[in-house]
Order: structure tokens, then sequence, then C-alpha cells
């Protein structure tokens, strides 16, 4: 790298690395002065960054309208707008939306502690040593990549890195997810609730080319129709942009978890930015482009959606380019043995949980069981059996206890699982349908017909409604 002079000092010191990625990150340098413009331009771009400029406030504003940085260098002192008021309308949450590194030639120490309280990463002196610039970019990157990540393991404390198991089905599985991988094609993943929908989302953008963007999760079923779009593709408003789901998901993947309840003017919204590669903001008139890979999960058919009119066809036909299925529980049991070992480890390890481990009878037990609720199910039914428990060993009576226990509302007897009353309404109604129905066909020795007529629904509609829950009348005889 080749020393330049400009109202600049440059320090000896190591080159900073760039960060692996798809696309180089974006920098977006914001100064009055053209020297320190050009100046800061060239190195970043030596340097292997992607560099935008802007030469006051409201260009800053309209470049920040135009692409979101991965970073921003911005100087205080400009003659429109000051870099502090810029801060400000960068922020959300009393924290800005990208890590951001102020710079003055001629800051008062009030000044870096107001920067500073207003969540910048850094404040740096002109003139400016560019070892020092770089190495604070490098470091700002490295810390909102941190971030990033630590909200993600919060928030999938529990969550394995892959869908567990051995099974000849799992290896299908993953074998079948790593083709996929290799190429960017938009991918819709189904299974019953609980099953592990989004680890194998997440594994599968582990295993893509996307791996080093950012993993970004939607869960479109929570939130109104405006508040969707607005989460989704962001908004503009009195100079305060806020970016939507779309745009941090850049040169990474995103994961439309339930995207059968997305409204169908959210889906218009959706079908036209992976058809065009672009999308509006809402209040915005710029087009945004689209870098991403969209991962769509359902527990629903969305066939069935379509014919209902619930569901826009060519979204369905545009999400639905390389179909992906998680398979419940019931259908890969010999994998319980190291889903109940994972899940031991877990609790022990970061619930302190005393350590026990599951007897041969046992785990024989627990590899013959339905699992309505899947691998939720296990899941709890292991924290349960730590916490209640006691001695070294879950003996075959504390899992007969366990899956035993009475539910917080009767139930008939063989009906099933009781109702989880810690899901969401939808999934809960879910599992009461399929442990209702399950028990009706028991029942009525695995008669379709019977049970039609007996909870009073039209045969085809129950038929659908089996397929749905995956239900296969000719496995539930009565017992």
């Amino acid at each position: 790298m080749q020393p330049h002079e400009a109202d600049t000092q440059l320090d000896s010191g190591g080159e900073p690395t760039l960060h692996d990625g798809l696309s180089p990150p974006y920098v977006l340098v914001v100064d009055d002065e053209p020297d320190i413009r050009q100046l800061l331009q060239e190195i970043l771009e030596d340097e292997g960054y992607e560099v935008g400029v802007a030469e006051d406030g409201e260009s800053a504003r309209k470049a920040c309208r135009a692409r979101r940085p991965d970073l921003v260098l911005l100087d205080i002192w400009m003659p429109d707008v000051d870099g502090i008021t810029l801060l400000k309308e960068w922020s959300e949450d009393s924290a800005p939306i990208m890590p951001v590194i102020m710079m003055s030639g001629h800051g008062t120490v009030e000044t870096a502690v107001e920067a500073t309280r207003l969540g910048a990463y850094d404040f740096i002196e002109k003139p400016l040593s560019l070892a020092k610039l770089l190495l604070t970019v490098e470091h700002a990157l490295e810390a909102d990549k941190l971030k990033r990540e630590n909200i993600g393991l919060r928030r999938y404390a529990h969550a394995p890195s892959e869908p567990i198991g051995r099974s000849a089905v799992m290896q299908r599985l993953k074998e079948q997810v790593r083709r996929i991988a290799e190429h960017d094609s938009w991918v819709l993943v189904s299974g019953e609730p609980g099953s592990g929908v989004r680890v194998l989302a997440r594994y599968l953008h582990a295993s893509s080319t996307r791996r080093a963007g950012p993993f970004v999760e939607f869960n479109v079923g929570q939130l109104s129709a405006g508040d969707a779009a607005v989460q989704l593709f962001g908004s503009e408003r009195d100079n305060k942009v806020h970016f939507g789901l779309l745009e941090q998901a850049q040169a990474g993947s995103l994961l439309l978890y339930d995207v059968a309840d997305m409204d169908l003017d959210t889906q218009a919204k959706l079908l036209s930015a992976l058809e065009s590669g672009s999308f509006q903001r809402i209040g915005g008139i710029d087009p945004i482009p689209v870098n991403v890979r969209v991962i769509a999960a359902t527990h629903r058919d969305l066939q069935e959606l379509v014919a209902q009119g619930g569901f826009r066809q060519e979204l369905y036909y545009r999400l639905n380019v390389v179909p992906l299925v998680m398979p419940p529980l019931r259908e890969h049991r010999e994998d319980v043995p190291d889903l109940l070992n994972y899940y031991v480890d877990v609790f022990v390890e970061h619930e302190q949980l005393p350590y026990r481990h599951f007897s041969v009878a046992a785990q024989n037990r627990l590899r013959n069981y339905s699992w309505p609720g899947n691998i939720r199910e296990l899941e709890n039914l292991v924290q349960r059996l730590l916490i209640i428990g006691s001695g070294p060993e879950v003996g075959i009576d504390d899992v007969e206890a366990a899956l035993g226990a009475p539910p917080p509302t009767a139930a008939p007897a063989g009906a099933g699982t009781a109702v989880d009353f810690n899901l969401p309404l939808r999934e809960a109604r879910e599992q009461f349908e399929r442990s209702y129905l399950e028990y009706q066909l028991r029942l009525h020795g695995g008669s379709v017909n019977k049970v039609a007529k007996a909870v009073g629904l039209e045969r085809t509609h129950l038929y659908r409604k089996l397929r749905a829950l995956g239900i296969d009348p000719k496995n539930l005889t009565a017992e």
C-alpha cells in the first residue's frame, strides 16, 4: 500500500485483513473536504472495501436511502447538517443501525462524549492516522458482526447447528441440503410443528456460498399486515430510514418463517421484489436491489391455501423452486437416542441441570413413542425429566410417568399428548387437532369414513386435514 499525503499522517503497523464474504463491506465516507473524501476512498478501496462518498449531510441521507452501508465514516462539522444530527437520525432504540466512526479536526471532549453516548463506535481526530483508521474500521465491522451473531446465538441457544441423526432418512436429507446449497435458488422448507424446520434452514445457509453473510429470520405470523410489510421492506419518513429485513439480509439468507400467514398485499410486494430484483421501502421512491437467498418455511399445505385463495399462486411457484421436507420424528425414531444425548448435554451445560443418562429400556420406550410434538416435545421431555428426576439414571418408570403426566385440561384416555400451552395459538391448535383426530381414528379402527361422520366433517375435507397434519390412518387402527 502506497502512503497518501493529504492532511493526514500514516503510522506504521500491520495491514488489516478484510472480512471474508460474498461481497466486500460497503463503507460510506461523509466529509465536506474533497481531499479527505478522495484519500479515504482510495485507501479503503485499496484494502478491498466497496466505498461510497458524500460531501454533506443531505447527500449522506440520499446515499443511505439508496443503500444501507455496513459502516459510516462521518465528519462532525459540515455546512448543512452536522454529524451528530445525522447520527441521531440513523439510530433506532438508542443505537445506530450500522456502525458509525466519527471524525473531526476541531472536536471537543464534550462532542466526543456526546457521539459515544449516541452509540458511535469511535471518535477519531484529524489529521487522520490512516493505520489507526483502518484498524478501527476493521474492529468496528468485526464488532458489528459479532453482535449480530450473539443475537442469533441467544435466540437459538438450544438449537443444533445441523439436523441431528445418523438414520438413513436424515443422512439423505443432509446430503440433499448440501447439494441444494451449491446453487443460489430459493427454497421452500416444510414440516410439522416442532420437527426442526428452522434448524434445517440454518444448516442450508451454513452450507451455502452465502454462509459468511447474515442469516436473518422473519417470523411472519407474529405481525399484523402493515407491520409485516414495514419489517420486511423497511420505511422512509421525515429523513428517518428504517432498513427492513430484506436489506439487513443482503449477501446472506432470509428465512420467511410461517410464510403461509403472510397477508396478500405483502405477498404481492414480495413477489414483485423477487421478480424484478428490487423493491421500494414503504414511503420511499428509490429502488433497492435484492441480493438475498429467500428460504420460505411453512407447516401448512401451501397448495391447498392457493386453491382456497389464501396464497398467491405465482409466489408459491416462485418460492417453491426447490422443496425440502423436514420429516416428523416418528419417521426417523432411530435418531431418538442421539437427540436425547444432545438435549441432556444442552441442559446440563446451559441451565446447570443435573446430568442423568437414559437407560436402554427408557430409550427403547421413547424410540417406540409416536412423538406428535416432534423434536420440540422431546426437548421439553428431557428438560422435565432432568428437573423433577433423581438419581443418575432415567429409567422406564420415569419415562412412563412423564409421558403419562396429566394435561392442564382433561382429555379422553388414549387421546394422545396434551396441548402445550406455551405454544403459539396456531401450533397449539394443530397439536390439539392431531391428537384429537388420532384418538378418533384409533376409536373407529382407522376408518376415515366413520371418523368423518363422528366428528361432523366432510370426508374429502377430513382427508386433506389428515394429510396436512401428517397423519396416516393405516397406522392408527384400534389398539
